[in-house]
This record gives structure tokens, sequence and C-alpha cells, in this order.
């Protein structure tokens, strides 16, 4: 069985001052067999990281639609933000990516409304049905019941945007090696999940105006 992260972040992301080399570094050390790198909007970072561990690292995206988040995994090219939730999913499946969606019931960071994820529920791969940076138990909840009801298999996810965080939510799944691959063994994951505390919040803020002030932290 190898450990999977599905969801974490690199600098890459706005809210993340995580070099890739560091992130495939402490994966290593903490025993995760399969890392999905899943930056904002951007694959720059998963593509470095995939660069440096290509056995390892699968290149991800958490990708902003009109509605919510959606989190992807091999991805072969960048889908842009802002666009409906149908066309995002779309774009994706042209590319045969695996399509899960981030922390759905978490309104205070892009939670979806209940009639866009019903909406939507028909043509995903999964739920995000346990992420470690949810502020309250129950929004992990609503969305372990919501896949349990829609007959939707589930991903957890770390999403780590400092490496303190990684490994703190995982899946333990028979090896695959690719989307349609990873489609079947989602059913079999075994989840080793735990909360981060509340203040990992505030190393996401510290990064975001750390950039601002220091442009080139933007850089990987």
């Amino acid at each position: 069985m190898w450990r999977v992260e599905f969801h974490c972040h690199t600098a890459a992301s706005k809210d993340s001052l995580v070099r890739p080399e560091d992130l495939v570094a402490e994966a290593a050390r903490r025993g995760i067999d399969r890392l999905i790198v899943t930056d904002h909007n951007r694959l720059e970072g998963a593509l470095r990281a995939r660069e440096l561990d290509p056995e390892r690292v699968i290149v991800g995206e958490e990708i902003k639609t009109t509605r919510g988040e959606l989190l992807a995994a091999f991805v072969s090219e960048h889908v842009p933000p802002n666009l409906t939730p149908l066309e995002t999913i779309a774009r994706l499946r042209d590319q045969g990516a695996f399509i899960s969606v981030s922390h759905p019931f978490d309104l205070q960071r892009h939670g979806w409304p209940l009639p866009d994820l019903l909406e939507i529920a028909p043509h995903v791969d999964a739920i995000e049905v346990f992420n470690a940076r949810c502020l309250n138990a129950r929004m992990n909840a609503q969305a372990a019941e919501f896949a349990r009801q829609h007959h939707l298999a589930g991903t957890v996810g770390s999403d780590a945007h400092t490496l303190g965080e990684l490994g703190q939510a995982t899946l333990l799944l028979p090896p695959f090696a690719s989307a349609e691959e990873l489609q079947r063994v989602i059913w079999d994951g075994q989840a080793q999940t735990r909360l981060s505390p509340f203040w990992v919040h505030f190393y996401s803020t510290l990064a975001r105006w750390r950039k601002r002030i220091q442009p080139r932290l933007n850089r990987l």
C-alpha cells in the first residue's frame, strides 16, 4: 500500500513559502510514497517538484472556479481560474485528470453552495471528505456524508502550506500509475487523518504579506 498526500502547496501558491525541493525532501522523510502537488491555479511548483523526484510526485492543481475550488491530479495542462465549474471539469476531462472537490463545506475557504455542488457531483471522481485545515470538524463530516449519499469516493488532504503540515491527512492506497487507475483504487483507500492546529492559517497570511513586500519570494 502507498501512503498518498492528495493536497499540498509550494511557493508557487500565493499563500505558501515552501520551496519544491524542501517539500519533496520532507515527503521522503515522512514516508509519503506519492505526493500530489496542488498549487492554487498554477503548475510551476508541481512541475519543479516532479523534476526533482519524478517517481514520487504527481502534478496537480487546485483550481478556483466561479463557485468553489476543484482539486485535480494527473494534470498535464494548466487550467485557468474563474471558469464555470462545468467548463473547468470539461478541460480537466479533456486531459484525463482525476477530479476531486476541495473542502466543499468550508464556507470560509471557497466552499461550495449546495445547488452548485449537486450540479457537479455526477461529473467528478471524488469529494475531499477530510481537509486538515478545516477549522470545524463538522465541515469534514458534512463532506463525508455528501459523498456517501451521492455514491462518490473520498479523498483526504493535509492542504499543507508549510512543511510541518505535510502528511496530516493521507490515504493508504494500492499502487496506481494513472488517473484511470486511481479512479479504480480510490475506493480501497484507508484514511489516516488529524486536524492541523488553527494557527497554521496565520502562516498563510504571513506568506501573502511577505510576498507583497518581497516580490522575489514569488519565484521558485
